[in-house]
This record gives C-alpha cells, structure tokens and sequence, in this order.
C-alpha cells in the first residue's frame, strides 16, 4: 500500500487531540508522533523513570504535561526492578516461566523491589477530555483502565500492551483486559504484531529474540463501538475519523466513521474520501 496522506486536510480547524500515554518512555516512534508533528496533539506522559521522563520533556516540550510517576490504583505498591529497566514492573516477573524460553529471564532478572505510591488516573484534575489511550506497563494496564473509567467514556482509541501467558506473577491477562474493555464500549481492533521467543533449546533463525509459534505479548487496538457511532457528537467522529486514518490506517473504518458524520451534518466527506482514495487496492460494493 503507497505512503499515506494526513486526514487532517480534511479538517484544517480541528482543535487539538488529546492524547494520553501511561509508560511513555521512548523505546521507539510512539505511535501518535504523527500528531506531534502535525501539531494538532496535546499530550498527558506519564513515565516513573527520572531519565525517561527528562528525555520526554526534551523531546517535546510545552504545552504538553509529564508527570513522573507510577500509575494505578492510587496508593502504596511495590515496584520490581530488573537488570533491563524497560521488564520493570509493579509485578514480580515470573522467573520459572521464563526460564522456559530464549532470552526472556536474561532480560527480566529480578534485582530489588522499592515500595512506591501510585496515582489514579482519575484522581487528577487537569485531565479531562481524552481522545487516545496508549499503555506499555509490563503487566499492569488493568489497574491503569480501571481507575481512569472517569475518562474512559470520551475515548476513542485505546493501545494497550497485553499478555497472552503470564509473565509476570499474578498479572491481568489478555482476556480480563478485553473483558473490561467491552464493558466500556470499546470494540477490539487489530494486533500490530506479535512478540514472542522458542521455547529451549531451540532457536529460530539463528536469533533468540525470534519465535517459532508461541505468542506471549502484543499491543492490543481498542476503538470506541462503530455499532453505535451514532452516539457521539460531531467533533468526536472527525477525532475518531483522524485516529483510524492517520494512527491505525483502518481505511474501512475511517469510511464507517465519515459516513455517520455525514448523515449527522448533511456533508459528504464519505464520497470524498473514497475519490482521494484512488490508487490504494479498494473498491466500493453496491
């Protein structure tokens, strides 16, 4: 599929979407630096680790909000740390179930725990309106969802990092994140990708970092119910709209949502995004 182009031609005056990111240290590209570099994002980073949490105000600067801290239930808990800061965790890394696999407890060696307070993302004031969610917390991102439901209803899209085993001892899996999520009004989306490693002795490819079959992690897409788009107000479908095209390239979803946004202001952006489609492999049935 050829490079895409920004919806936001489609909406030159659209104020700014809201972004929030819980572990927003910055491993790689997050994946809303589109909207940072179109300038139409604000963003709220959470990120404990002082380095880290430098590193973002540097990156970005003002206007936008960092807060180095944990996130969860609000209150005492203990943090993990491990000989790879990236695996730490406010969960034990579950050694014996490591061990199974290439390179995974080589990277999350238990080195001491250090008793830390966390916040509740509901219990701060200055956020109010959020349009993105992304969460990469090894193991708890339930707690964050859990305590931000004060937020949670005017949220578009949701990238969380989940787990299909549990790496980490006692963690929410991939399955009670889903569950509470559908309870929001949040439908499931897509798996960028997978992570994974063989189990031992094997190695794939010649690289302990590859998988054979086993799936272990992945981040999860969540989007707001495109069953009843119908409820949310105009300025939210065109935010919506954005995230699916310019964050997910979800083209069919982005047309769903153009589509109810038509029907609500007599417009046709629908029609005009199939025309400035031309040249992808898609088609319209009658």
């Amino acid at each position: 599929m050829a490079a895409i182009w920004s919806l936001l031609e489609f909406f030159p005056d659209l104020s700014p979407i809201t972004v929030l990111d819980v572990g927003a240290a910055l491993l790689e590209r997050p994946p809303y630096q589109p909207l940072m570099d179109a300038g139409v994002a604000r963003l709220y980073a959470f990120e404990p680790d002082p380095a880290a949490c430098a590193r973002l105000r540097e990156e970005y600067g003002e206007p936008h909000r960092f807060f180095q801290c944990f996130v969860g239930a609000g209150g005492p808990a203990t943090f993990h740390a491990t000989n790879w800061s990236p695996t730490g965790s406010l969960y034990a890394p579950n050694t014996a179930l490591l061990d199974v696999f290439q390179n995974l407890a080589e990277l999350m060696t238990p080195l001491a725990t250090h008793p830390v307070t966390t916040v509740r993302i509901d219990d701060i004031a200055e956020i109010g309106d959020v349009d993105f969610i992304k969460i990469d917390v090894q193991g708890a991102e339930l707690s964050v969802l859990e305590n931000a439901t004060r937020v949670l209803p005017g949220v578009l899209l949701i990238q969380v990092e989940v787990e299909f085993v549990e790496m980490y001892v006692g963690q929410p899996m991939f399955a009670d994140v889903d569950r509470f999520l559908r309870s929001q009004g949040f439908q499931f989306h897509t798996f960028p990708g997978f992570g994974g490693r063989a189990f031992k002795p094997l190695v794939a490819n010649g690289d302990v970092n590859e998988a054979f079959r086993q799936h272990l992690w992945s981040d999860a897409i969540y989007v707001r119910d495109w069953m009843h788009l119908d409820r949310l107000p105009e300025e939210k479908l065109r935010r919506y709209a954005i995230l699916a095209h310019d964050i997910l390239t979800s083209l069919d979803l982005v047309h769903r949502v153009l589509a109810t946004l038509d029907a609500k202001t007599g417009g046709r952006l629908a029609q005009r995004y199939v025309e400035r489609l031309k040249g992808f492999p898609i088609s319209v049935s009658e």
